[in-house]
């Protein structure tokens, strides 16, 4: 496949007192035939993150309908495991409710911050989210021992699938831990309750780490978008900085890694010049789009691109 970018669609520059700046992690809900909303996670001056909402045309997502003014999901409260910060991960349609998996953060004193899993609950369409539980619905344990990020869940025939970030451990490089992880899957008959399963993809180096896997069912086939990079450089140099990859697998547990038919890179210039990451898919019209960040892990935006088969 070949993905056509059609550009930078957002950034959040300074627009409010808790959205100055990043525009990470864009989710979308396709509301309607005109109407796609983007979930996403900007920061405060502070660098807490908290869940915004933005409304798009979905077949031109750069023509923006409406901006939330407040967020559909706060910061959480004092102690808790998402008290420093809300970061939307994917959507699920149970019918009479929209759930939100989301990435809650706290910082921490050995290591910069420490990433859980939580669920929140919205009743008006996703306007606005409630937690389901004031903890997460998925933390460090015996299997994971570090942390868990990034989750995507599927509902198929009544059970529950979550393709997510497992943390391997945290390398030092020049004096700052940074975090390693693979993706993992986990079972669940209600959602709720979480049974971690075998790893999918991991990381082609002891010091690299795969991150947000989004997971597209075609069929027989199930198709990963996911970002991987290294830890060293990752933050300055284009050759160890995120990338998208792609994997396909027959029943989403082994996954056959074909990272060179993800069809997208980063630019030779502009905001997505030095990394590419955080994809999102969404079909509409018959037409599969993605959505991405680019330089700074969501600080230039959201860009946008559109598939063709090749």
């Amino acid at each position: 496949m070949h993905w056509v970018k059609r550009g930078r669609i957002f950034g959040v520059e300074n627009r409010l007192p808790w959205m100055v700046h990043h525009a990470a992690l864009p989710v979308p809900d396709l509301i309607s035939d005109d109407c796609l909303r983007i979930y996403f996670a900007p920061r405060d001056s502070d660098g807490r993150s908290r869940i915004a909402c933005l409304d798009v045309d979905p077949r031109d997502p750069s023509k923006i309908l409406a901006i939330g003014d407040e967020p559909v999901l706060d910061l959480g409260p004092l102690g808790a495991f998402d008290d420093c910060g809300t970061m939307p991960m994917c959507l699920v349609d149970t019918g009479r409710e929209r759930w939100l998996y989301y990435q809650g953060w706290n910082v921490r004193g050995t290591v910069p911050y420490h990433n859980a899993v939580g669920l929140a609950v919205s009743t008006d369409g996703g306007l606005t989210f409630a937690r389901r539980y004031a903890g997460p619905v998925m933390d460090r344990s015996a299997t994971d021992p570090y942390f868990v990020i990034t989750p995507f869940v599927l509902r198929e025939n009544g059970a529950w699938r979550m393709w997510y970030g497992s943390g391997r451990g945290w390398v030092v490089v020049d004096g700052r831990p940074e975090p390693v992880s693979e993706i993992r899957h986990a079972e669940s008959s209600d959602g709720l309750r979480w049974t971690p399963g075998a790893t999918c993809i991991a990381p082609a180096q002891a010091s690299g780490t795969v991150v947000r896997p989004w997971v597209v069912r075609d069929g027989g086939l199930y198709r990963m978008w996911y970002s991987y990079r290294d830890s060293y450089g990752f933050r300055t140099d284009p050759s160890a900085s995120y990338r998208i990859g792609y994997a396909e697998s027959s029943d989403g547990l082994e996954w056959i890694r074909k990272d060179d038919d993800a069809g997208i890179d980063i630019s030779d210039e502009g905001w997505d010049s030095l990394m590419i990451e955080y994809p999102a898919v969404y079909e509409h019209d018959g037409v599969r789009h993605l959505l991405y960040n680019g330089n700074g892990f969501g600080e230039s935006g959201i860009g946008h691109a559109t598939c063709e088969e090749r």
